[in-house]
């Protein structure tokens, strides 16, 4: 089997998604990926990621896999949690504090930290609209950051996602001031719930 049958078969197996790390692992040289890039069979989807050309993108996706230790967050998951029927502008994740990446110089997404032991605080495996598998956090961790960041976000959005979320029945109040607790934020929610109920 060449190198670029087997990094075939490896983004077949892979959703269609081939890192160049993993290839480098299965003896695939960046020259293999660039030959199948020039005859269109995959494409470059991001630095060291590649993708079969016969699938849509998916930048949520992309975006976890380039920071694997990032959540989808704010915005991005408020869209995730049907909190805003607005496609996201922007892609928004949390990193832990004090992780370098280089993907922080990306201006497709805004990146925001916390300390990494509360990351994964009300993180979840989310299905992406392209149905890929990524990290989001839960509806109440969600509205907390939004309000503990609501100057560097759009304010109505967030305010239309809270109301939205104080109508539900199924929203979890209880957890919402857990989290709000946790954050320090507790009485700016309980301000914002009052207001809004």
């Amino acid at each position: 089997m060449t190198q670029e049958e087997m990094a075939l078969t490896l983004l077949r197996s892979g959703n269609g998604y081939l890192t160049a790390k993993e290839a480098a692992e299965h003896g695939i040289s960046v020259l293999a990926l660039k030959r199948l890039t020039d005859r269109g069979a995959i494409e470059h989807a991001a630095h060291g990621l590649y993708v079969r050309n016969d699938i849509m993108p998916d930048p949520f996706y992309i975006a976890q896999r380039r920071c694997p230790k990032g959540v989808f967050s704010h915005e991005t998951a408020l869209f995730f949690r049907d909190l805003s029927d607005r496609n996201p502008l922007q892609l928004m994740m949390t990193i832990p504090s004090g992780w370098a990446t280089r993907f922080i110089t990306s201006d497709d997404v805004l990146i925001f930290y916390n300390k990494p032991k509360q990351m994964m605080t009300g993180a979840l495996e989310t299905v992406t609209p392209y149905g890929m598998t990524v990290m989001a956090y839960d509806t109440e961790r969600t509205i907390c950051d939004c309000l503990r960041n609501i100057d560097q976000l759009d304010k109505d959005l967030v305010l239309t996602a809270l109301k939205r979320y104080m109508k539900e029945p199924s929203g979890d109040k209880a957890k919402l001031l857990d989290y709000a607790a946790m954050f320090r934020i507790r009485d700016i929610v309980l301000r914002y719930m009052e207001v809004l109920t």
